[in-house]
């Protein structure tokens, strides 16, 4: 099973990573290479991005009537499964359509991920298994080591400088903000805040632990994910609507 995953997508994906940062100028390659190799898997994987952001949505649309459906059916489980089901029936929707798309998605930023740790070989140890992954080809032999340097950071290196541990932290607020659906039940409104808060702190600190070079790829797909969000759902979403709704008693006041 390793090696169908390392010859199907780590291997094809650690090398394409190099020979692109082969042909970027040097002293941007590797940082350069994350940035693109980001936009062109998130490109592909695009179809499946925007179906699963589609499903989230028309998923949110129904959360009224299901609210509805809660109340009315609230001692009767089995009904209220039934007519659950009858209404996603009769809107077209899948529960399932917002799962499956991250789980397609999922294998690709894990070998991501394995790609650019390999590509950022920093020991003997781990050039010896970098090399063990490469193909041989002039153009992947030269292009090695990578150069880690980018910006203000050492891709192979934790920045220390907090600021791409803001960013990363800041864009994934922004993009679960937009597609974290209202609620009206407190335990709801309750668990969604958590969320809200404890991912972006628990990646701001990954940030600052693992090697930069991994935080460049989270805070790119963050802003891509922002963008695709923005694109398909349709504005700001629930980010627009938490700043700009107002409470009953303060439109009263008003």
């Amino acid at each position: 099973m390793a090696n169908l995953w390392n010859e199907i997508i780590l291997r094809p994906m650690l090398n394409g990573l190099i020979a692109l940062s082969g042909i970027l100028p040097e002293e941007v390659e590797f940082g350069l290479a994350i940035i693109i190799f980001t936009l062109v898997v998130r490109l592909a994987l695009t179809p499946v991005t925007i179906k699963q952001t589609k499903s989230t949505k028309s998923l949110q649309e129904l959360q009224p009537k299901m609210k509805e459906l809660q109340k009315k059916y609230a001692k009767n489980k089995a009904k209220l499964q039934q007519e659950t089901m009858k209404l996603y029936k009769e809107a077209g929707v899948n529960p399932a359509g917002c799962m499956w798309p991250m789980l397609i998605q999922f294998p690709v930023w894990i070998a991501l991920y394995q790609s650019i740790m390999k590509a950022l070989a920093t020991t003997p140890e781990n050039l010896l298994d970098l090399a063990q992954h490469l193909y041989s080809s002039d153009m992947i032999a030269q292009a090695i080591p990578v150069n880690s340097h980018f910006l203000w950071l050492d891709l192979g290196q934790p920045d220390k400088t907090m600021i791409l541990a803001i960013l990363v932290g800041g864009t994934m607020w922004v993009q679960q903000k937009m597609t974290t659906a209202p609620s009206t039940d407190s335990r709801q409104q309750q668990t969604n805040q958590m969320m809200l808060m404890m991912m972006p702190l628990m990646f701001g600190m990954f940030t600052i632990m693992f090697p930069s070079g991994l935080p460049v790829f989270w805070l790119v797909s963050n802003l891509i994910g922002i963008g695709t969000q923005y694109v398909v759902g349709g504005g700001w979403g629930n980010l627009k609507r938490s700043n700009s709704t107002a409470s009953p008693a303060t439109a009263r006041a008003k």
